[in-house]
This record gives structure tokens, sequence and C-alpha cells, in this order.
């Protein structure tokens, strides 16, 4: 009998048991609520009353795929699976997908039309359909000449744009030609990207110099990158930032003439910390990392924390101290919004 695929409830105890039971088969233990939470949808496929194939999508990205090769063509079950998962997403009018998996599974991705963007030893990232990297390449603003210029890169989250961060993009800004400040685009944190956007593009529009753009797929974002196939919560910050980094210096940086990329040092957060580290070993010699020291205020760094504890509290005293007038006034114009939020279970002590 020809396996079927079927959507799988993963709300109903027995079928998330069935689920997680199979995959466990298949070396995928990690099932954290941070990383089921995100599922959109999950497919099974059934054979003879078995489950012998499973694959999940969370917004654009695959997850959780997985397949039983016995009494089965080399390949056949995890091609069924895929081709599913894609339908399913073109059906949404999505047409651009991304999947992170272990490396060694990069070649069968790739044999279903996937391109692989970068790997590590433990993982890749492989996209698949348009807009591709080549179409997000072409709609970046660029300036006469750029293959000639000082071309830098900063990347931010910017949980909201604080005087920090301003003094980061100055920093840039005094020994470079060209600067793109790449936003990092997921709805995970208390300010939504739209909004990120826009205060860093307000925070720098004095800046003549400065492209404030998003990330969009390109910057790993921990929302969408699946720890669930690593070791460890170490491993998988190593993981996601090696990937990142390694999109950055094979992809973006030849293709924008980017030769530096500017980060502030980080005191206080141990995954900024294994990232800005990361970004040493892996960038040079193509690109340059600078550190610039994080500016202070009352002998204390700068912290979006800080303002988004602020914020929670309903303390806006001094907030100007903290971040740009901008930023202040969307705070003020805007806090009821931002408290329900937190309310709501938005999370604001991380990076």
């Amino acid at each position: 009998m020809a396996a079927q695929v079927v959507e799988m409830q993963l709300n109903n105890p027995h079928e998330h048991a069935q689920w997680q039971q199979f995959l466990t088969s298949l070396g995928i233990t990690n099932f954290s609520p941070q990383e089921v939470e995100h599922i959109d949808v999950t497919l099974g496929l059934i054979e003879d009353g078995q489950l012998v194939g499973t694959g999940s999508l969370a917004g654009n990205v695959l997850k959780y795929v997985g397949v039983c090769n016995k009494n089965s063509q080399p390949g056949a079950r995890f091609n069924q699976i895929v081709s599913a998962l894609v339908n399913r997403l073109f059906q949404a009018q999505i047409f651009h997908m991304m999947v992170f998996t272990k490396a060694k599974y990069s070649a069968s991705f790739q044999h279903v039309g996937f391109k692989e963007l970068a790997h590590s030893d433990e993982a890749a990232v492989l996209e698949n359909g348009t807009p591709d990297m080549t179409d997000f390449v072409k709609q970046l603003p660029m300036i006469p000449n750029q293959a000639q210029q000082r071309v830098s890169a900063i990347v931010m989250n910017a949980n909201p744009f604080t005087r920090g961060h301003r003094y980061l993009v100055e920093q840039a800004a005094a020994v470079s030609d060209l600067v793109y400040v790449f936003v990092v685009a997921t709805d995970a944190s208390l300010f939504r990207t739209a909004e990120r956007v826009k205060l860093v593009q307000q925070g720098t529009a004095d800046l003549a110099n400065v492209r404030v753009v998003s990330g969009q797929d390109y910057l790993v974002s921990a929302a969408t990158f699946p720890a669930y196939f690593l070791d460890s919560a170490a491993s998988a910050i190593e993981a996601q930032t090696t990937l990142d980094a390694r999109i950055f210096k094979q992809q973006l940086a030849p293709a924008l003439h980017i030769t530096t990329r500017f980060v502030g040092s980080e005191p206080t957060s141990r995954t900024t910390a294994i990232y800005n580290r990361v970004l040493q070993r892996e960038l040079p010699p193509a690109v340059a990392v600078r550190v610039i020291s994080r500016t202070t205020v009352a002998n204390q760094p700068i912290s979006a924390r800080t303002v988004r504890q602020r914020i929670q509290s309903g303390n806006l005293t001094e907030l100007n101290q903290l971040v740009p007038a901008t930023t202040a006034q969307f705070i003020k114009n805007n806090l009821t919004t931002l408290q329900a939020r937190i309310q709501k279970g938005m999370k604001i002590d991380g990076n």
C-alpha cells in the first residue's frame, strides 16, 4: 500500500507521543516548548498503519523532517514528505523556504531542489524558491563604485534602538564610505521587526552614509534555528552563530564588497559574547572584525534589556539618557501596547 500524507495534531496527546517516539528513534530528541510552539503544521507519512515519515513547518522553515527507509526505496519517503511540505507552503502563497538540518542531510535536500547557503561540521542551512539570496542582494541599496569603497556592516536586533546602538553606528560611519545596518527579522522580540527597522532608520537618519535594512531570512534568528539536533544550549548557540557568520562571509560580504564587520563589546550577555567570538574566528581575513567598547551611563553599559525593564515597570525617568529621542517618543506613545505584550508573555530578559 502506498504511503499517505496526513496532517498530525500535536495537541492530541496520542499523536504527539507517536510523533515524538518516531523522531526519537531517528536520533532527534529535543522537544522543548520553545522548539515545538513555533510549529504551524506537522505532516505524517502513514504506510500500513505505521508512521514512516514526518515533517513540520514553522513559517517558511522546514523542521523536524525525518523518515524511516526500511522496506522502501532510498529517498522515496523523504522526497514525498518534503514535496508535501513544499506544496503546503505554495498553497499558503509562500514561495521561499529554508531548512536547517544536520550537515550530513544537506545532500538529500539538495537532491530535491534546495541550494546550500552555508554549512558547518554540525549543521547546514539551505533555501529553495524565490525571492532568494540573489534577489535579496539585488534589492539592497548600493553606491557608485562600491567595490572600491570602504564598506562596513553591523547586525543588530535593536530591541529597541538605544544610544549604545547609535554609538556603534557612529563609530562605523566615521571610518566607512558606506555602512549597512542589518536589523534581525524576527517577531519574537518585544518590538516588532517593522518597529525596530523604523526606529533604527529614524535614529540614524542624520548619518548620510548609513543604510538600514531588514536582514530578512539571511541573518539566522534564534526563532527559526532548530536546536533539536544539538546536545546543549551552548552547542546550539555555537552552531547557529557559525552558520550565520558563514552565510555573511560567503554570500553577503562578497556581493556587497563588505570588508569590515563592527560589533559592540559584550560584558553581560553570554549569547552575544559567544557570537562575537565566533565572528572573530570565522570572518577574518576576508572580513575584519572591529569590536567597539560599549558606551555607558553612570558607569553601566547601555543595555536594551534595561530599557525593556523600564517599559515593564512604567518608570521612564531618564529614558532619554538610554535611547535617542525618536525611540523615547515611540515608547511613550506606545507604552500601553508594549506593556500589554509583556503581560501576554513576551520575554524581556534576553539580549
